[in-house]
């Protein structure tokens, strides 16, 4: 737990292997306005999806640390990969923590799709994780819904890049899309935290698909309001205080100026970004 005098005032960290965890960042603003921020992505790092689950699941220790030795009172893991790979190992070492990971919301698509066929987006590692196949493997059991897995190699690459509404991210999105609207998926979920950065890309392919009625579910909103549980039963929500409005500082492994234009172009804000390696140490970016 963080070693302030007063935790409920110290901030929640979020990491991400890039700028997809600002997807999860949007909703968490959103829901909990009053909270104090610190982002983490790990650009220089990235991506996860084609690391060994052990690199992972150590890196995100890593980073896990660094927040902590930042004063955070909460951890949000705004990364599928390394939900997979890593949060079970983060609850076991700072079990007192509130810490919230993502997944592909299987469960909320269960409930929303019509006709049972449910396609998934998600990076190939997210896909293959015994922790996946084993929710997927429970969720069909139960209610027999049928879910039709698309690994989407490059994707978060392309997003990552900056490229949300290219040609190629748009025919990337339509190779990926298109078979799985041809199989009768009337839902589908967004199973990597960069893909509702492009859900208007996304949007369009479906549309030029001729499909109607598709949903999309984006587990963002589930996590923030997951977080918001944990830092009410905790007692740890911020209190409102108009003297000291929320802070949100980013930090990134590659360059603080792409960062703080992700910022920018992605949520609306122009936070202080620092370039670190999380080390002690910082070197200051973008103030």
């Amino acid at each position: 737990m963080s070693t302030s005098p007063l935790p409920h005032d110290a901030p929640v960290g979020i990491f991400d292997s890039g700028v997809g965890g600002l997807s999860v960042l949007r909703h968490i603003r959103a829901q909990l306005p009053h909270e104090h921020l610190i982002y983490v992505a790990d650009s220089g790092f990235a991506p996860y999806g084609d690391k060994p689950e052990d690199v992972v699941a150590e890196r995100s220790l890593t980073i896990a640390r660094f927040l902590i030795a930042r004063g955070a009172k909460a951890l949000v893991v705004a990364c599928n990969t390394a939900t997979v790979a890593a949060v079970k190992l983060l609850r076991a070492r700072f079990p007192e923590m509130p810490i919230v990971g993502v997944e592909p919301g299987l469960k909320p698509a269960a409930a929303t799709t019509r006709n049972g066929r449910v396609g998934v987006l998600a990076t190939e590692r997210t896909l293959a994780g015994a922790k996946f196949l084993k929710l997927r493997d429970e969720i069909a059991a139960s209610t027999g819904a049928t879910f039709l897995l698309q690994p989407c190699q490059g994707l978060a690459d392309q997003i990552e890049f900056g490229e949300l509404d290219s040609a190629a991210t748009t025919a990337m999105l339509e190779r990926y899309i298109a078979p799985l609207l041809a199989q009768g998926a009337d839902t589908l979920v967004l199973g990597c935290t960069h893909y509702p950065l492009v859900q208007a890309s996304i949007e369009q392919v479906i549309a030029s698909c001729g499909a109607r009625g598709v949903v999309l579910i984006d587990t963002g909103d589930a996590v923030a309001r997951q977080l918001g549980r944990l830092l009410e039963a905790g007692g740890l929500l911020r209190h409102v205080d108009a003297q000291v409005p929320a802070r949100l500082e980013g930090y990134t492994s590659a360059s603080a100026t792409a960062l703080s234009a992700a910022f920018n172009s992605l949520v609306g804000i122009d936070p202080p970004v620092q370039e670190t390696d999380f080390a002690e140490r910082s070197t200051v970016g973008h103030i």
